[in-house]
């Protein structure tokens, strides 16, 4: 199955499309496409991981939150990600542990500002579910 893919990429905007089969694989394929767009994923050795909680009044909100706290942690801790891990997922509250290293400049990609609510969507379909996210670059 698909994870994510790529819509459009303009000067200002990075578009992705993330798929999973049930929340917890589409948050974790969400996250996995905003790491890739921030750093060089496939190089990023998961040497240390950082546990945390995020709440929401929905699961749309979630999303925004959760893809937020991951540019905020990448931005407050100087780290790249590259193996996500939601251990525990309900439509308000998620509990995930990240694992990656610290920033050296040779992994770093594009940096992302921000979630925006361009065109934001988060559904659920008869093969599971699609998310499909705007990141302000």
């Amino acid at each position: 199955m698909l994870k994510y893919k790529f819509l459009d990429k303009i000067m200002s905007d990075v578009m992705f499309e993330a798929y999973g089969k049930n929340p917890k694989e589409l948050f974790e394929n969400a996250a996995e496409a905003l790491s890739s767009v921030i750093c060089k994923i496939k190089e990023v050795k998961p040497k240390e991981t950082e546990e945390f909680e995020i709440k929401a009044d929905n699961l749309e909100d979630l999303m925004l939150n959760w893809l937020q706290a991951i540019i905020a942690i990448v931005d407050t801790e100087q780290k790249f990600f590259s193996k996500f891990e939601i251990e525990e997922i309900s439509e308000t509250k998620l509990r995930a542990k990240l694992s990656g290293e610290p920033i050296r400049p040779e992994l770093g990609e594009t940096v992302v500002k921000a979630v925006t609510m361009y065109k934001f969507k988060l559904e659920k379909t008869d093969k599971g579910y699609t998310a499909t996210v705007s990141l302000d670059i």
